[in-house]
């Protein structure tokens, strides 16, 4: 039976967003995979058991959770247009207003997100202690 489950996800790049579809496109029954990085969700339909996508995609380690299980929307009858629009001749139709130009998103670096960021851990002195406390002693 095809599900689509629906996840919401920490997913602020490009990595992220490559992790996810990574871990869950090797799902077996996987149909369709649709990331949201906006609304930060992550869309499944297939016959993959959902219990397995959630798994797949927490081993991201990323936070997720659950916004619904369920059946897929009825598909779309595609070909019918908007009566206002057919009813409209051309003459009548006004010239469309210019919009101002949207600005492209910025290039994004995966560096400047805290979330992608290494964590660096400090080396810890091997053979004796930092201090002269007697007991800390490593034998």
């Amino acid at each position: 039976m095809v599900q689509r489950t629906v996840l919401k996800a920490d997913i602020s790049c490009q990595k992220c967003k490559k992790k996810f579809l990574k871990a869950v496109s090797s799902l077996e029954g996987v149909d369709t995979i649709e990331v949201d990085q906006g609304k930060g969700t992550l869309t499944v339909t297939g016959d993959a058991d959902p219990y397995d996508i959630i798994l797949r995609s927490r081993k991201t380690g990323k936070h997720v959770e659950v916004v619904s299980i369920g059946p897929p929307p009825a598909p779309l009858k595609g070909g019918k247009k908007k009566p206002e629009e057919e009813k409209k001749p051309e003459e009548e139709k006004k010239p469309e207003e210019k919009k101002p130009e949207e600005k492209p998103p910025p290039v994004h670096d995966p560096y400047a997100w805290p979330q992608c960021q290494p964590v660096f851990l400090m080396p810890m002195p091997v053979g004796r202690c930092v201090d002269p406390d007697p007991s800390c002693s490593i034998m």
